[in-house]
């Protein structure tokens, strides 16, 4: 099959994967439409809020799954159809496209979460030193300030710093530092709802006791 049309099905597959709403289905399993209380985001911290800790837990899973599975699963079904060109040009496509599924699902006329934890997915299978140092960022900030939107945020700019600093000197390659700056812009933009009510003061802290 032609290399084109190879990378056309594994975007379109990795798109409509990544736009399975997860959170949405369960929400909606436990007789709660998430669009509609909390934040009205679909992520797993409205999740985790407005219907019970597990169930949060589990939305974050299985998105975070859904970042995986576009940078391992698609390219592998991908090179079973023939030639891919560059392999990891091909899984950092197919991840990017599994994240803006995520974040404008077609199921829910393209509004969806904010991408962090379907990011966080694709980004072990792309840079896991990279992702590492992004997850602790993300999880002090968190610890300290327990603001999620704020830890969210630090994680995406510590990844944006960090694929220049670790990644880029490698091979010289300007793709994937662009790239994946670009994503973790995103993931700040589509924080700025979060963001004004930081400075209104009407963002709520994060917590750890016993969900709903």
């Amino acid at each position: 099959m032609n290399t084109v049309w190879i990378w056309i099905i594994g975007g379109v597959l990795a798109y409509l994967f990544g736009s399975i709403p997860f959170g949405f289905v369960i929400a909606k399993c436990k007789g709660v439409d998430i669009r509609t209380v909390g934040s009205g985001n679909i992520g797993a911290t409205n999740v985790y809020r407005s219907v019970g800790k597990s169930w949060g837990l589990l939305t974050f899973l299985l998105d975070f799954l859904k970042g995986v599975a576009g940078t391992t699963l698609i390219p592998w079904l991908c090179l079973k159809l023939g030639d891919t060109g560059n392999p990891q040009y091909l899984k950092l496509f197919c991840g990017v496209m599994t994240v803006l599924g995520h974040s404008w699902t077609c199921f829910l006329h393209f509004k969806g979460g904010k991408g962090v934890a379907t990011s966080a997915g694709m980004l072990v299978g792309i840079v896991p030193l990279a992702f590492g140092i992004a997850f602790g960022t993300w999880l002090l900030v968190l610890l300290t300030l327990r603001y999620m939107s704020v830890a969210s945020c630090s994680g995406a700019a510590a990844l944006a710093v960090t694929v220049w600093v670790l990644e880029y000197p490698k091979n010289h390659d300007l793709v994937l530092p662009i790239v994946l700056t670009v994503l973790a812009a995103l993931v700040i933009w589509r924080h700025r709802s979060n963001i004004k009510r930081l400075i209104a003061g009407t963002e709520p802290h994060f917590t750890f006791g016993k969900g709903k």
